[in-house]
């Protein structure tokens, strides 16, 4: 009887490690198992919350229209490179000296095509440099004021500046001056000159204020 009691307990213990191994297998397939897409036509959709970055987006380029000239102070910027960046003026010879860079030509060149000559430069001891060029104060862009003025001369052009900026500029008219017969010379890109007329008392009393047009670089303003 002892026997037959020990083989029976024998049986169910190992009926109930059996039953135990396949709930663990069981368990572990489930884990295991890759989980499918609720409708497999479908292609998965990135969050909109967290779009991907784009590798070109640290290095925009910048104004491709502007000629820096002698004067003009740039805001240099080299990307982890403190040491390079810098703000810097535009010398007489229209030349700038930077770091590692050397001397380089800026005066008739594009804030972009400056760029990318720095860039070209650095390159020599910086992986990948990236170059931002900005013009933070322009001084190469002037206007003339001639005549019966205050102050006649040359001016630097700041942002829309118009004729009866020029004319406040120049410290206002001196006895005498001619306001009916005020002209502004503009050379064209064909080489040519055009003459605009400008009215100061009409332009002040609000009768043609078009007349008072926004100055362009190399404008002439003749107060007779």
């Amino acid at each position: 009887m002892t026997i037959i009691f020990t083989n029976s307990g024998l049986r169910a213990r190992l009926a109930a490690c059996l039953l135990a191994c396949l709930l663990m297998m069981g368990r572990l397939v489930a884990q295991t198992a890759p989980s499918k897409p609720a409708d497999d036509s479908k292609p998965v959709e990135t969050s909109p919350a967290t779009p991907a970055v784009s590798t070109e987006g640290s290095t925009k380029p910048h104004d491709d229209s502007f000629i820096i000239g002698n004067d003009d102070v740039l805001a240099i910027n080299v990307w982890k490179e403190p040491d390079v960046s810098r703000s810097i003026p535009v010398r007489s010879d229209g030349k700038i000296s930077l770091p590692l860079a050397g001397e380089i030509q800026a005066a008739g060149r594009t804030p972009l095509g400056l760029e990318r000559e720095i860039a070209s430069k650095l390159q020599a001891y910086i992986s990948e440099p990236e170059v931002t060029v900005m013009v933070q104060q322009i001084n190469s862009q002037k206007f003339n004021i001639l005549g019966m003025v205050t102050k006649p001369g040359s001016f630097p052009l700041t942002n829309s500046a118009t004729v009866l900026d020029a004319i406040a500029l120049a410290g206002g008219f001196r006895d005498f001056a001619k306001k009916k017969s005020i002209y502004v010379l503009r050379q064209n890109a064909d080489g040519s000159q055009s003459r605009i007329a400008f009215n100061y008392k009409e332009v002040v009393k609000g009768q043609n204020p078009a007349q008072n047009i926004k100055l362009q670089p190399r404008d002439t303003i003749v107060v007779p």
